[in-house]
């Protein structure tokens, strides 16, 4: 019995030491599995979703517009920022970057997640004439947001097109404290939506 307990320790042993020394193969692919992303294609709008504080999807959005994958971008705008909807800080952000604002759509909602903001969004993307819709969304987000947004959109073409984020690298998120951060939440909400939570 004593010999069994003292392999038992031994093989659990050396699986923690193996895993340890291959933590940046498989924390690698963690982060590379929650990207999923399309090339961006011609579409009929751009719909950029909220949730970056920095800028990176707006200007992604503004950019897919200029280059002419699409006429118009029309920007998630959830409530809470001090009282201001998302969208009305991220057009003139983007803007003020030299984007005309006649691109832009601004579509405010109270949505609290990407499964609500889908909800409300959809709808009102139909309503407007839009088939065929590029995404933005950053790129730890894409998988998530794809699956959503497939789901809910069903008649609709969605591609998603991913966004730079400066706390995620796929192939080194765990590097940095808001990388830990960025992916421990992200894996929890891609748990919590795929058992329907």
């Amino acid at each position: 019995m004593r010999r069994r307990r003292i392999v038992w320790l031994l093989a659990v042993l050396a699986f923690l030491v193996a895993a340890f020394a291959a933590h940046p193969v498989w924390l690698a692919a963690v982060g590379h599995f929650l990207v999923r992303a399309d090339a961006p294609a011609p579409a009929d709008a751009v719909l950029v979703l909220a949730g970056d504080s920095f800028g990176h999807r707006i200007l992604k959005g503004a950019e897919l517009v200029r280059q002419g994958f699409a006429p118009r971008v029309f920007v998630s705008g959830p409530s809470g920022f001090y009282g201001t909807h998302e969208c009305d800080l991220a057009i003139p952000f983007a803007v003020n970057r030299g984007y005309p604002e006649s691109d832009f759509v601004p579509l405010p909602h109270e949505g609290l997640s990407t499964r609500e903001e889908a909800q409300w969004l959809l709808p009102e993307i139909r309503r407007r004439g839009v088939r065929r819709l590029l995404l933005v969304t950053s790129d730890y987000h894409t998988r998530r947001a794809g699956r959503v947004f497939r789901a809910a959109g069903g008649d609709l073409s969605i591609l998603v097109v991913t966004a730079p984020d400066e706390f995620f690298a796929a192939g080194r998120w765990w590097k940095t404290r808001e990388g830990r951060k960025c992916v421990a939440a992200e894996v929890a909400k891609t748990l919590a939506d795929w058992i329907g939570l």
